[in-house]
């Protein structure tokens, strides 16, 4: 089974059926022609003598007054991409390269961006043969496009940096070695439409959204969890309630929780207590504040993958070569970031229903172990809970409010995207740790209601989470049980 690249709108929900089915890539003939005439455009227009087109026939940035050569042009674009892969810091992994190849395959798809049907079909080898150029986390300013990622990205196509190949690290050109392929002769115009784009950012926004669904329906199943532990009432979730405050999100995930309870004996017990706190009363406005978010979210990106980000733009039917800056991230970072703050409200919102499961209110033992006091129980679990929470709110500071010009003023407003995109993915990474250890506590606390029963929906959950985390009785190691914790969320299954 292949996916053919063209210019239909690519979803979401596309994408993540690729990466997770191995699907192979190939190159549509509608967007083969696009490329194609483009490129033959592009070469007319630079055969004539006198026309200067910015990143073409002249420097980048600003250098941009200075024109270039015809003999130079295939030069110009391979030094531009060997001057700019100065990235540096922890490596990307290898998933969000992955979606970087494919992202940055769709957007030279629609012939706008000069480059030869040859450089696109390269990228579209090395993603079918699990070829994964190293690229670093930290160097890009999201504002030029992600220019230090895109240009380690590109480097393998002229035989230069370093990929992983078949499970070993090898210099580029060793791979081209092993796969006789030649280096790409980089024609005018190709390096900056390579370098140019936002595809870093957009990798990184289009992972850290596929796991904030699963993450936002997680929060909902183990939020339910810890509700029944917690002895909480089902009036905050009814329909009336929700349906009178208009916000989509709430009513939706108020609609989760009376599903994931439905036939529950604990939810239907008569309770003594009025009502909860906040954390489990206020869910429905909370979940469903994130819930918004990520919609919200999912529209940019959704916008942004489909769509055209390198410069300067190529039209051939309608004669004009238009110098612009659709490079710049600011949509990206800034929905970045509001994701950021909605998946950490999420953790926060979590730590503090940990924080309640261990006060020994409610008929429960104090940390929910039965011996308190010669065991320590689930103290410390929310120690952890709590410190991952903090390092979250620090995440969570927007970075689309900061610029740092470059370039000799001449790119003097950045969008700061590329730092937005990788603490976002800490903070993904860290709300499975937190949920995890909800799940712990939750899991525990449902103990001390038996012989009560649970929802269906709950009790098949907590059966299968059982088979790989029993409950405490005793002190113990608790760090192997976080983890397993942590692997049974990154895998939950659809339980409602």
């Amino acid at each position: 089974m292949k996916h053919s690249i063209s210019s239909d709108h690519l979803s979401l929900q596309k994408i993540q059926e690729i990466i997770e089915n191995n699907i192979k890539l190939e190159l549509s003939e509608s967007a083969r022609k696009k490329i194609q005439l483009c490129r033959d455009y592009l070469d007319q227009k630079m055969s004539k003598a006198g026309e200067v087109h910015y990143g073409i026939n002249t420097g980048f940035g600003s250098l941009c007054d200075t024109v270039i050569s015809n003999e130079d042009l295939g030069k110009l674009q391979r030094n531009l991409v060997l001057s700019h892969a100065c990235g540096t810091g922890d490596e990307v992994p290898k998933g969000i390269v992955r979606l970087m190849l494919l992202l940055k395959i769709q957007g030279l798809s629609y012939g706008h961006s000069g480059v030869q049907v040859e450089t696109v079909q390269r990228l579209i080898d090395m993603y079918n043969n699990d070829i994964t150029p190293i690229i670093y986390q930290l160097g890009s300013l999201g504002a030029s496009g992600d220019l230090a990622p895109l240009a380690h990205l590109s480097l393998p196509l002229i035989g230069e940096g370093e990929v992983y190949f078949g499970g070993d690290r090898m210099k580029s050109v060793e791979m081209l070695s092993l796969m006789k392929w030649s280096k790409i002769e980089l024609k005018s115009k190709e390096g900056l439409a390579l370098l140019n784009g936002t595809q870093f950012m957009s990798a990184y926004g289009v992972w850290s959204l596929i796991q904030s669904n699963r993450l936002s329906y997680a929060a909902d199943l183990i939020g339910a969890i810890s509700l029944e532990g917690y002895d909480g009432r089902l009036n905050p979730f009814y329909e009336n309630v929700n349906a009178i405050r208009n916000q989509v999100g709430q009513i939706e995930t108020a609609a989760r929780f009376r599903k994931i309870l439905e036939g529950s004996e604990l939810i239907a017990k008569e309770k003594i207590h009025v009502q909860d706190p906040y954390s489990f009363r206020c869910i429905p406005q909370v979940h469903g504040a994130s819930k918004d978010a990520i919609a919200h979210v999912t529209a940019v990106f959704e916008r942004e993958i489909n769509a055209v980000t390198d410069n300067p733009t190529i039209f051939p039917e309608t004669d004009e070569i238009i110098s612009a800056g659709n490079f710049h991230g600011q949509p990206l970072a800034i929905s970045l970031d509001f994701l950021g703050i909605a998946l950490a409200e999420l953790g926060s919102i979590s730590e503090r229903r940990i924080y309640k499961l261990i006060s020994g209110t409610r008929n429960l033992p104090p940390f929910l172990v039965s011996k308190p006091g010669l065991n320590s129980g689930f103290m410390i679990p929310q120690y952890t809970a709590a410190s991952i929470v903090s390092q979250n709110k620090q995440l969570a500071t927007p970075a689309s409010v900061d610029s740092i010009e470059s370039s000799n003023g001449q790119e003097d407003h950045v969008s700061m995207g590329a730092n937005a995109a990788t603490k976002t993915y800490r903070i993904v990474e860290n709300l499975n740790r937190i949920l995890a250890i909800e799940l712990f506590n939750a899991a525990q606390a449902i103990e001390f209601r038996r012989p009560g029963k649970s929802s269906a929906v709950i009790e098949n959950l907590l059966s299968d989470y059982r088979k790989h985390v029993p409950s405490v009785q005793d002190d113990k190691y608790m760090h192997p049980e976080i983890e397993k914790s942590i692997n049974f969320i990154k895998k939950i299954q659809n339980y409602v």
